[in-house]
């Protein structure tokens, strides 16, 4: 009975006070009641811009691409220095452009990781690239921010790796603009992280683009983050705590290209060398099973006895390639 009776008298004084406020508050405001209102505004986080979704609905008008200096003059084409613009920034690379033909196939090259202390223009795809500009094919390796003489990445860790496809949205869109690229006809090359780049690109336009992709990484963000970094100087500390943080803030399966598997329409040549120490024949295995799964088009091909680069049959692998895109020309 007490309690009931403690309780009614709580109530009564809160309603009491509530009455009186609002009757100030309607003699202060000459007669009308005020009724506080109260506004509730959502900022946009920094990263949104680069997740999946966000990336798919904008228009890329890309920009000039502009042969800036020759690296080589090879017999049947010629390497060069070239640049472009992403976002404002402007990215390097090497463009190896056939010495005959006017329309020509053009192949979009994406390396994997590179130490930037060792790095030069055309690490990890010049090789490939001559042998494609030999058959005819114009090939455009972008350096990425911070590599070569392009402007530098985000400071934030996991900002630059999200500008990496961004960068390559922005190549695709501006292959146009090369005079003698047949923008019609556009080819991705990938090895290692540049798959994943690769992948994420061709769920966010949802393009068949025909890619051929060398030991790539195919799983899922954060995973494949973490599974490297134990390979860092500080036992990968510093890129633990910025996935950390950044998981309190986000949805990391909208920026994690095994959530978009559905959205790929390019037909896929896959190959993976059983000896590799960086990419699993497990990992590879899985993602031939589920685009087979998704009734996607893949070729896959194993090379026994072969690591990351598959360099005890290269001369097999580039050919297998070259007989790819040419089919889908």
């Amino acid at each position: 009975m007490r309690k009931l009776i403690l309780l009614i008298v709580v109530f009564t004084v809160v309603a009491s006070s509530l009455v009186a406020f609002l009757f100030f508050n309607q003699n202060q405001q000459g007669g009308k009641l005020i009724i506080p209102k109260v506004t509730f505004n959502y900022k946009p986080k920094s990263l949104d811009k680069y997740n999946f979704e966000e990336l798919s609905k904008r228009v890329y008008l890309g920009s000039e691409i502009t042969l800036e200096e020759v690296i080589v003059e090879e017999e049947t084409y010629t390497s060069w220095f070239f640049s472009y613009l992403s976002e404002g920034k402007k990215i390097t690379g090497m463009a190896n452009i056939p010495k005959e033909g006017e329309k020509m196939p053009v192949i979009l090259m994406m390396r994997g990781y590179a130490d930037d202390e060792i790095y030069f223009t055309g690490l990890g795809t010049r090789k490939a690239a001559g042998v494609f500009a030999e058959n005819g094919f114009i090939t455009l390796a972008p350096d990425f921010l911070g590599f070569g003489g392009s402007d530098t990445c985000s400071a934030d860790i996991l900002e630059a790796r999200f500008e990496k496809p961004l960068t390559l949205l922005n190549l695709l869109a501006s292959v146009k603009n090369l005079p003698q690229a047949d923008s019609d006809k556009i080819f991705f090359w990938a090895h290692s992280n540049g798959g994943q780049i690769a992948l994420s690109v061709l769920e966010i336009t949802k393009e068949p683009i025909p890619t051929s992709l060398w030991a790539p990484v195919t799983t899922g963000f954060p995973e494949s983050v973490l599974q490297y970094i134990g390979e860092l100087d500080d036992q990968g500390l510093k890129v633990k705590n910025a996935i950390d943080g950044f998981l309190i803030d986000y949805d990391p399966q909208k920026y994690s290209i095994d959530a978009y598997f559905t959205d790929i329409t390019a037909n896929i040549q896959l190959h993976q060398g059983l000896s590799d120490p960086l990419v699993s024949e497990e990992a590879s295995d899985n993602f031939a099973k589920t685009m087979a799964n998704l009734s996607k088009n893949i070729n896959y091909y194993k090379y026994p006895g072969n690591d990351h680069n598959l360099g005890r049959d290269w001369d097999m692998v580039i050919q297998r390639d070259l007989s790819f895109f040419k089919r889908h020309l």
